[in-house]
Formats: structure tokens, sequence, C-alpha cells
């Protein structure tokens, strides 16, 4: 069962590494008219009609999987859920096994989250359905990069020039890398401040300044992108102790008002409030993590809507039901 590949985006996608700069653009482009839709007393228009799409979840994820719901829903699509957290399914023949069960259900797109970096690709090379990559190990996080992208482009009307410092667990996090290729083909400036632990070991090479103070990460930056501290680093000694990391690692009300200027606060969630962000910063004016939750789902709409055939220039007929 063969389906259209995008012509903006191909079949699939599963990385913000291999999008150009202008295949990034169009997603963020595509993404603008649809938001209006989320603000509509009927959320719906009937781009995807008759599209199935399988979110298929081996790992948990609230939010991610939520937002993809609503994204499907809100063009009409058929939503099926498959989670299989918990299970003994991993990567290999299973994840095939799985797949090709599900494809033999005639859906048109797969929706996946796993643990193993390279399994939304492994995936995508072995099924003719649309692939989107909803968070793969420590590889990409697609969906994610592009809305924070949305929200930061929402905020200063552009991207090039900007300095934008990522802050935390560098080195478990695919949000940082998928916002490290973005940011950097869009012509940003890309710094990232943690613990020596928690930065891989050769990050230097990545193209991006490392600090090692946040303060001086404030000093420096119009964006800061908060990552979560992943609490079960903890047992792994990566860091000695949660108030020890805010104390050295914290975004606090203090640090940025030291900076004596506006610096733009997001957080991919869920946080933990008063490690690695305080709640007065979390819910402070320069925060935009809530306009990121509602940028989300415009660009998982418009990831949806490329990859089935639709054109950026014809978002805006879409949303009005017509368009493809």
């Amino acid at each position: 069962m063969a389906h259209p590949a995008g012509p903006y985006l191909g079949k699939d996608l599963l990385g913000l590494e291999e999008l150009s700069a202008e295949q990034i653009t169009a997603i963020l482009d595509t993404a603008e008219p649809f938001k209006e839709i989320s603000e509509r007393p009927i959320k719906k228009v009937p781009v995807l009609r008759g599209k199935t799409i399988v979110n298929a979840f081996f790992e948990n994820s609230t939010r991610t999987r939520i937002s993809f719901e609503f994204a499907e829903k809100r063009l009409s699509a058929d939503t099926v859920n498959f989670s299989a957290s918990g299970s003994s399914v991993s990567k290999g023949e299973t994840l095939v096994d799985t797949a090709k069960n599900l494809e033999a259900m005639r859906i048109d797109m797969v929706v996946i989250r796993h643990g193993a970096s390279g399994s939304a690709r492994f995936l995508a090379e072995r099924i003719d359905s649309n692939v989107v990559n909803a968070g793969d190990g420590r590889h990409e996080h697609p969906t994610q990069g592009l809305l924070d992208l949305l929200t930061i482009r929402d905020h200063f009307r552009r991207i090039a020039g900007l300095k934008v410092c990522i802050t935390g667990d560098i080195l478990h996090s695919r949000v940082a890398r998928s916002n490290l290729w973005g940011l950097r083909k869009l012509g940003a400036e890309v710094a990232v401040c943690g613990p020596r632990t928690l930065l891989p070991r050769d990050v230097e090479e990545m193209g991006v300044t490392v600090f090692r103070r946040i303060e001086d990460a404030i000093e420096w930056a119009d964006v800061l992108n908060v990552l979560r501290l992943q609490l079960e680093r903890m047992q792994g000694g990566f860091v000695p102790s949660l108030r020890e990391y805010n104390r050295v690692f914290g975004v606090t009300r203090a640090r940025l008002d030291r900076a004596g200027r506006d610096i733009l606060i997001l957080h991919p969630g869920p946080m933990n409030r008063g490690v690695e962000i305080d709640s007065d910063v979390a819910d402070g004016p320069h925060s935009v993590i809530l306009q990121q939750v509602t940028n989300g789902v415009a660009i998982r709409m418009a990831v949806l809507y490329l990859l089935a055939g639709g054109a950026p220039e014809r978002a805006e007929a879409a949303k009005t039901g017509g368009g493809e």
C-alpha cells in the first residue's frame, strides 16, 4: 500500500539533522495558519479525513501523545493509540512485526516514540506508511525542536542571529539535539551549559559554545531553553544532589535579574520546579512555556499535513476546508 510522500519533507520526519533550512522554515510557515483552528469554537478541518494514524508509544509520554492526538483529531484523521510501555516489545524484529501488523490494517501514518535511538528510521525503512519520530532514545525529538523554533520565532520574528543557550542534561537529551540542529540551520548561535558529567564528550565539535557557569550563559543569551534534569540520572552519580544542582545551575529569578535585560525562557516539560528552574521564573513574564504547548499542536498538524502531500502555500486554504 503506497503512500504519498510529501514533496516538502519526503516520506517521513525522522529528525531535523537531515532537513534543510528551507524545509524547516516551510514547516514553521505551515503551522501559522493552523494555530487559528485551535481558537475556533469548532476546532476541526477535513484535511486528513479518511486517513488512519497510529500513535505507537513504546515509552510513556502523556504530553507528546496528547498533543499528537489533538493535531490528528483537528485534521479529522482517525486515530488509534497503541501503547507498548511496560511490555516486552523492543527494537528489532518485534518492532517490525508490530508495524507490519498495523500496516496490514491499512493505516496511513505511524507516530512512534521508542527508547532505542534509530528506531524511527529502522521502522521507516521497513514500512510504506509515513513515519513521524516522536522521540527515539537519545537521538532526536524533531517536533519538539520545531515547536521550540516556532515559539522563538513568534517572539523575535526571526531566528537568525539570536543567541540561544540550552541548559541542563544535554548528554541524555534528544530535545537538545533537535534544537541544536534546527537552530544552527536557521542561523542562530547556540551554546550549552550544564555539569561536565551531563555534557557529551565531543560537545565542542557540535559547533556550540560551552559555558561552565549558568551566570555566564544568562549574560550571553537572548533565549534560555531549560531542559529537565532527569531525576533517574541521580542514581548514576551524574550530579551530587538536586539541591546542589539548583544552587549551581538553577535558572532563578535572582540570576535573571542580575542580567539586567529580558531573556526568553523555554522549557520542554515536564518541569522539576526548584531544581533546573524556579517557579517564579517558570510562571514569570518572560516564560513562554504554555505558548510552547499551544504551538506543539500547530506544528504537529503542519507535519502531518505536509507528509500527507499538502503544500505550505495551500495551508491557508486547507484551514477553511479547501486545499488538499
